[in-house]
């Protein structure tokens, strides 16, 4: 019995440290994003995200070339970019080819074609600690609206 006391004692103690090893957002970021986004789903990674349309084909592979269109905020709203305007001109790239930031990397090969996620990316899965001034600070927690149109066969 003693024993079994000292060791939740001690899991008492040691898992609230453990949790904010594992958390990627920063107390702040946490904090808005329980508050606005509850229904965000968290990835292994610490990548949250909303579906906002399901897809129904296939999902990328590492080396596969897809289209996306995207809108890029600061997490608490400021626009920072956007490719989403027109369907005939989207944003095209190799997943896993390190020519878009980690986050999506991940996040798309989780999607289908035809989906649309809202996406928040943690500062180390994004532009890390550099940022990309001027429009991404250091350090920022990125909201990206994510829609796979294709995925090219090559």
């Amino acid at each position: 019995f003693m024993r079994f006391t000292l060791l939740l004692v001690a899991a008492l103690f040691v898992a609230p440290g453990l949790r904010a090893q594992r958390e990627k957002l920063s107390p702040e970021d946490l904090d808005y994003v329980e508050e606005h986004f509850p229904e965000a789903k968290k990835t292994m990674t610490g990548i949250r995200y909303i579906v906002l349309q399901k897809g129904q084909g296939e999902m990328p592979k590492p080396g596969n070339k897809v289209s996306v269109l995207y809108v890029l905020k600061l997490l608490r709203g400021q626009l920072v970019d956007r490719h989403d305007s027109n369907r005939e001109d989207p944003f095209i790239f190799r997943v896993r080819r390190d020519q878009v930031i980690e986050g999506w990397d991940q996040i798309l090969q989780v999607m289908r074609v035809g989906e649309k996620r809202m996406v928040i990316i943690p500062s180390q899965l994004g532009y890390g600690t550099l940022g990309q001034p001027p429009h991404i600070p250091r350090n920022a927690t990125l909201l990206f609206e994510i829609e796979l149109l294709e995925i090219f066969e090559d």
